[in-house]
């Protein structure tokens, strides 16, 4: 069964443009260190399954586009390199830390910002919008992912 999943980028590191001019349009989400948003992409996270691709710490946080799951997860290779600021030296190539998974964009979105997403009343159980939550991926609900699109006006 199809997941749903809200998984967020610093536009400074990647952003939904750069996805877009990747190519197949394609990233890999390198730099996941929380264990369970690398469980969530090793245990949870299907090929095909949704993917809402949040910019965070920037000006305007929101939901810039849809993307989808593009690959199973596997090593993410910044842990081993001692220039990228994701590197863990405590993490070793035969018993990797860090997952990846890569992430398609299917649609570039306008913003649907961060005080919209908490003014309606339809996502208000949404994860991200809980006080509290940093994850970086979060399960997203059926129900919401479709008033989500359809706020976007985005058909699925």
């Amino acid at each position: 069964m199809k997941k749903f999943w809200l998984m967020k980028s610093e536009p400074s590191e990647v952003s939904v443009d750069d996805a877009l001019a990747a190519p197949k349009s394609t990233v890999p989400w390198t730099g996941v260190r929380n264990y369970q948003a690398r469980n969530f992409m090793r245990d949870g996270m299907q090929v095909g399954d949704g993917v809402l691709f949040y910019h965070s710490s920037c000006a305007e946080p929101g939901v810039v586009g849809i993307a989808r799951v593009a690959s199973a997860a596997y090593t993410d290779p910044t842990q081993f390199d001692p220039q990228s600021p994701y590197c863990d030296l405590a993490s070793k190539p035969e018993a990797p830390r860090w997952l990846l998974v890569d992430v398609q964009v299917v649609h570039k979105t306008r913003n649907l910002t961060l005080p919209e997403l908490r003014a309606d009343a339809d996502l208000q159980d949404l994860l991200v919008l809980k006080k509290g939550n940093r994850l970086s991926i979060t399960p997203v609900e059926p129900a919401h992912w479709h008033v989500i699109l359809l706020r976007l006006g985005v058909s699925e």
